[in-house]
């Protein structure tokens, strides 16, 4: 109870002349959180949308995610930086965090489209849409909540990730944790796993605000009239 009452006063008025301000700190984690899900959200998305659409190299997209997942973050992350230089710690901290929110924006991409009902995709092709309203109209619509799903748990991921990269010193709430180590400064590496953890609830409630959200409209009321208890229905249904 001690450790939480010193980390809770580092917190509030702590001795950081060996680190980075909190709001700075928290800039540097959001940045590369930010640009590793972009890029990776860039690369994954289209992929997992052709996958979905056209039903072709399912196999290749599971096996692919499988391989990424199993690779050690942070054993590739001192492999890059040997192999690029240490003048290079950002960009290999950056390509790690890539290859580890792939899978799960891969699997939110294609995986979206395989939940539609597909007489609902046959039925835009029976009226004459192209393919390429089909994808856009039917099936980016329907299949965004699961995609936004994908987002959340990869964007998760980075987050408690990129904790590491502190100790490339690129920056990040994970500066406390990694310079509170050696100091045995254990208040500061509470605070700082603190930060992260109360960082990844925040954007954890945010993403799942935008899942549902992300719901159409017409798919949400249906959803919403189908929990109706049928007798409530029943009783509502003179008036």
């Amino acid at each position: 109870m001690n450790l939480i009452i010193d980390a809770v006063e580092w917190l509030l008025n702590g001795d950081r002349s060996r680190t980075a301000s909190i709001p700075e700190a928290l800039g540097q984690h959001l940045l590369l959180t930010l640009v590793s899900v972009l890029i990776a959200a860039a690369i994954a998305i289209p992929i997992g949308w052709l996958v979905g659409h056209t039903g072709r190299g399912r196999d290749a997209a599971v096996a692919v995610s499988g391989a990424a997942r199993a690779i050690p973050s942070f054993g590739l992350m001192i492999l890059l930086v040997l192999l690029l230089g240490v003048l290079h710690k950002p960009e290999a901290a950056v390509i790690t965090f890539v290859l580890l929110a792939i899978p799960s924006l891969l699997a939110g991409a294609y995986t979206g489209f395989e939940a539609i009902d597909r007489t609902t995709v046959d039925a835009g092709r029976a009226v004459g849409m192209t393919e390429w309203q089909v994808l856009w109209r039917i099936e980016v619509p329907l299949g965004l909540p699961l995609l936004v799903g994908g987002i959340r748990a990869a964007t998760l991921q980075v987050i408690a990730t990129v904790t590491i990269a502190a100790y490339l010193n690129v920056g990040g709430l994970g500066q406390y944790i990694i310079t509170g180590i050696p100091l045995r400064r254990f208040d500061m590496v509470l605070g700082g796993a603190l930060l992260v953890a109360t960082l990844a609830l925040a954007v954890d409630g945010l993403f799942a605000l935008a899942q549902r959200l992300a719901v159409p409209r017409g798919v949400r009321a249906a959803s919403d009239r189908h929990s109706v208890p049928k007798t409530t229905r029943r009783r509502s249904a003179p008036a």
